[in-house]
């Protein structure tokens, strides 16, 4: 969840390729960011952190809600932000959307960006939340890991009459898909979906796919209405495997007024489930929107952010943890602090 109306109001209620995308028109840089050097981990303000561990240049890039990256040779200390993401500025997204929860990946030699895309002045319904803008996932593509970061293709992947958000990239039984949120706003419940991609991931094939709701969660709790029931809120999808093969779902609600990180397992091990929610969150409270990437030690790593109020506005900031995947279920092992 990022710095915006959804934040607010969920605080408030729930307390084809490179060479193709360069014919589009890009979104210029909203403003040129003072790159800083040597800046410690925990000094750094971020959403949705995703880190990219780089074995050619032995570097880790960081991105996540912005549109920006950093990097780093020891996870500890990092340079930026860089200005990556070009979305098109005669799509949908306009000149200048908010920029959300980016992911990058590599897949086949290229680096994709995923990356959920808000524009304002478009409004897509007008419900008890009252105005709902126009909110999708979509994925930009370079030939580097620091970008610059470009659309894949102009074809929309998600359903452009709903809000969804937090896309993130699978692949199972040679199918690529983009899982991703439909947003509370929408319906009062938010979703966990999958939708096929093709596999230079130009554009969607077929319809979504429900996999779990928010009213499926054990551990996810708010107060409506005078009574305590499920936290509406479904947020950053990332999936994994354990040492034994069995799929993992990270993914972020709320306990009242906490951030609160829980996962789910699929029974049959692939993204049709069904999946089983642990009844309890993995991380502390006021830690969430994690993924799971693999250092150049080799140790699996949790990349979360972590949550406060200061001074009456939200500060997010990256936080580490070593996990424990040898099992059948993921576990922490330490947090991770700066040496």
């Amino acid at each position: 969840m990022k710095f915006s109306t959804k934040t607010i109001l969920a605080t408030i209620l729930l307390a084809g390729t490179a060479s193709v995308s360069d014919l589009f028109a890009f979104q210029p840089a909203r403003h040129t960011p003072t790159v800083r050097h040597n800046v410690p981990r925990d000094s750094i303000i971020l959403s949705d952190p995703a880190v990219l561990t780089d074995t050619v240049s032995q570097t880790y890039y960081m991105t996540g809600t912005g549109g920006m990256v950093w990097k780093s040779k020891d996870l500890d200390f990092w340079d930026g932000p860089f200005a990556v993401a070009q979305p098109d500025s005669t799509s949908w997204m306009g000149p200048h959307p908010q920029i959300w929860a980016a992911e990058i990946h590599e897949i086949d030699g290229k680096y994709y960006y995923f990356a959920t895309f808000t524009n304002d002045k478009i409004i897509i319904e007008t419900n008890q939340e009252g105005e709902i803008p126009r909110r999708a996932s979509h994925i930009l593509v370079s030939d580097r890991p620091d970008g610059p970061y470009r659309p894949v293709s102009s074809h929309d992947y998600l359903p452009e009459d709903r809000p969804t958000l937090d896309g993130t990239f699978w692949e199972e039984n040679n199918k690529r898909y983009m899982i991703f949120c439909g947003e509370w706003l929408h319906n009062q419940n938010g979703t966990m979906e999958a939708i096929e991609v093709s596999q230079d991931l130009s554009h969607a094939v077929g319809e979504p796919k429900l996999l779990f709701q928010a009213s499926d969660s054990p551990w996810s709790r708010e107060k409506r209405n005078g009574e305590v029931t499920f936290n509406r809120v479904t947020d950053g999808p990332w999936l994994f495997k354990t040492a034994t093969g069995r799929l993992g779902m990270l993914w972020t609600s709320w306990v009242f007024g906490d951030y609160t990180m829980g996962v789910a397992y699929s029974e049959s091990d692939s993204i049709d489930g069904p999946w089983i929610q642990d009844p309890e969150p993995v991380t502390p409270a006021n830690y969430g929107h994690g993924m799971i990437f693999k250092d150049l030690r080799g140790r699996y790593l949790l990349s979360a952010h972590s949550h406060s109020i200061v001074n009456g506005r939200y500060v997010r900031r990256p936080v580490f943890w070593e996990v424990d995947l040898s099992g059948d279920k993921l576990k922490l092992i330490r947090k991770l602090d700066i040496q």
